[in-house]
């Protein structure tokens, strides 16, 4: 692969619910993006980054970021006054595949299935059941499943945590429902749907404990689905990429549901950054097609530009 760029800046760490995670990601893909020959140096970002970046003088951005602030089109519109090229999508889809409820109106509008969900004050959806159990309770701009709960059948009130003086994942909460069966997720690299990972986990369900601890999920790629739910996912996940603008790798999640609605595949939400540490599943489809992790990551790398 010929090279646009060199000087690599890896933006890593920030202040979101996910830092730790953002934290084993950038670092992961700097040691990657060095062994595919690139000057890289990494920053833990803060809230000094433009000056940060200014002196550095990059040729490009590596965002390794998650969460709010750097995966929510804030630093991405940083990065556009700047005019330095970024990895990953732009500010408008980067923006509305992190506030959920707003994904949704977009997948609806492009046929993708979505569950259905509305969005609620914490202080209501503590207050009792807003919705016919069972369902689920998320913030609605956050990710790796941070501050998600099932409501399930036969439980008297929802999750008490909502009314938590430590809450700080935003007053809106999503309340979902609750799809039965099969968590599969499929990324896509460009204009490329990779292939189709089952995810299975022995905790209560796939949430950030189940996502990152070690032995906590298992990954099962390819997955041992029939060929037109597999063909489906790889649709649905290319046609919500687009749908949203997406560029460079995202991930989409999906439920199979394969018991109740006649093998219905729902898309739950579309990660525009997703996670590069050992346990990570971008990553491991990549490698199942013959692309090693530093050639994913160069392959990011010559893929940034300025793009809203």
């Amino acid at each position: 692969m010929s090279k646009r760029y060199n000087r690599i800046a890896v933006l890593k760490g920030g202040w979101s619910p996910e830092r730790e995670v953002s934290l084993n990601s950038g670092a992961a893909a700097a040691k990657a993006l060095v062994e595919a020959g690139y000057d890289v140096f990494e920053i833990d970002v803060n809230r000094d980054l433009g000056q940060r970046l200014a002196e550095a003088k990059p040729d490009a951005v590596f965002n390794a970021l998650h969460g709010q602030w750097g995966e929510d089109g804030c630093v991405q519109g940083l990065l556009e006054i700047m005019g330095i090229p970024y990895t990953h999508s732009g500010v408008l889809a980067s923006s509305l595949a992190m506030d959920k409820q707003r994904a949704k109106a977009v997948f609806e509008d492009a046929n993708i299935p979505s569950p259905f969900g509305k969005i609620v004050t914490r202080a209501e959806a503590a207050g009792g059941h807003v919705m016919e159990p069972p369902y689920v309770v998320k913030p609605n701009a956050q990710g790796s499943s941070v501050g998600v709960y099932i409501v399930r059948k036969g439980d008297n009130r929802p999750p008490a945590e909502l009314t938590s003086k430590e809450w700080a994942l935003g007053e809106e909460v999503l309340v979902e429902k609750f799809i039965p069966g099969r968590e599969l997720t499929v990324a896509v690299m460009g204009d490329r749907a990779l292939c189709v990972t089952e995810i299975t986990t022995a905790l209560a369900f796939y949430d950030y404990e189940a996502k990152y601890a070690a032995g906590g999920s298992k990954h099962v790629l390819p997955a041992d689905v029939p060929q037109d739910i597999t063909e489906r996912c790889l649709d649905l996940a290319l046609r919500a990429h687009n749908a949203l603008g997406c560029r460079g790798v995202s991930r989409a999640d999906f439920r199979y549901d394969y018991e109740t609605s006649g093998e219905q595949l729902y898309c739950l939400e579309v990660n525009t950054q997703p996670g590069l540490t050992a346990t990570s599943l971008a990553p491991e489809q990549a490698a199942h097609l013959g692309v090693s992790f530093p050639a994913l990551c160069a392959w990011m790398v010559e893929d940034a530009s300025c793009q809203r």
